[in-house]
């Protein structure tokens, strides 16, 4: 049973580190397939497979042709070669022993791959101490996505913002949102949801949780996620990584990234409205109103239940 794992990497140093990592705390690290997208400047080394890992194709972007992390994750999923899982992950992550094995029991206990799903969230921390990576844990159960104190619908656009909450569980609990830097999922879902690239980087996990949901998939948030997230933060005992966004690099390009966001916004806006978009737009399977009644978040309405800001507990 084979694993895909999709990661888009922007000038991260950090991202020998999560391939090595990844391939020595798994417990079959042959099956594994990393397939990269790496933007990072011309004097940059390419990474290398480490040992023991299956495979490793990669595409090396210019800083100047980078059009955000939508893009890079579109660009890796073309890397997908038919393999049974998929997991997608930021270039800054941390993995404890076993965590592919980990991941799929999760997912057969809940029906895949027969049954369209998703386990997401946003992981825990994880930072360095003297070189070596130590994780802050806040919960040995589950992390559910709600939404954050005082959201609210914008005028402009429908872009919320969300946070992972503790929740002592010891079985994944079902959920309404995601989290693009740490998603696994039968593999299938490369070909029925390939990675929209108009879309920029806020509003992508909506957009991605909207089109799983009306198309019959489920969501669930994992227990005891096996996966851990640098945070670009002061802290972290890493040096701050460069973003797609910040001034000397947004020089570089003939389309700066506040075009690329107005635009995105306008992508979600037309996603919610129910617009045509073809493979990126939205299911016949449930509603933006089933939505509406699961989650708290209604879109046509633009209003925001108190549930919404709550973990479900199923």
């Amino acid at each position: 049973m084979r694993i895909f794992v999709s990661i888009a990497a922007y000038c991260d140093p950090l991202l020998p580190f999560t391939l090595e990592r990844a391939t020595a705390r798994a417990a079959q690290p042959q099956r594994l397939h990393f397939g990269v997208v790496d933007q990072s400047p011309d004097d940059t080394p390419r990474v290398l497979a480490p040992a023991g890992a299956g495979r490793l194709r990669q595409l090396r972007v210019p800083l100047a042709d980078a059009r955000g992390p939508c893009w890079a994750r579109a660009l890796a999923m073309t890397l997908y070669d038919g393999e049974d899982w998929f997991l997608q992950l930021d270039s800054h992550m941390d993995f404890d022993p076993g965590w592919d094995d980990t991941l799929v029991a999760q997912a057969r206990t809940l029906g895949a791959p027969g049954r369209g799903l998703v386990l997401s969230t946003y992981p825990d921390a994880f930072g360095f101490a003297g070189g070596a990576p130590v994780r802050q844990r806040t919960t040995t159960g589950v992390l559910a996505q709600v939404l954050k104190p005082g959201s609210r619908f914008e005028a402009g656009h429908p872009v919320l913002a969300f946070e992972a909450h503790p929740v002592a569980s010891d079985r994944p609990l079902a959920a309404f949102h995601l989290g693009a830097g740490c998603l696994f999922a039968p593999g299938g879902i490369v070909e029925r949801f390939p990675y929209d690239p108009w879309l920029y980087f806020h509003g992508e996990e909506q957009a991605l949780a909207l089109r799983l949901y009306t198309h019959g998939w489920d969501l669930f948030h994992p227990c005891a996620l096996p996966v851990q997230h640098l945070y670009n933060e002061a802290g972290s005992g890493a040096p701050p990584r460069p973003l797609h966004w910040d001034d000397a690099h947004d020089a570089l390009r003939d389309t700066g990234w506040w075009t690329l966001e107005q635009r995105s916004r306008a992508r979600l806006a037309a996603l919610v409205a129910g617009e045509d978009l073809g493979v990126y737009g939205l299911g016949g399977a449930r509603s933006l109103a089933d939505y509406a009644a699961f989650s708290g978040i209604d879109y046509a309405a633009r209003t925001l239940a108190p549930c919404a800001f709550e973990p479900r507990l199923n």
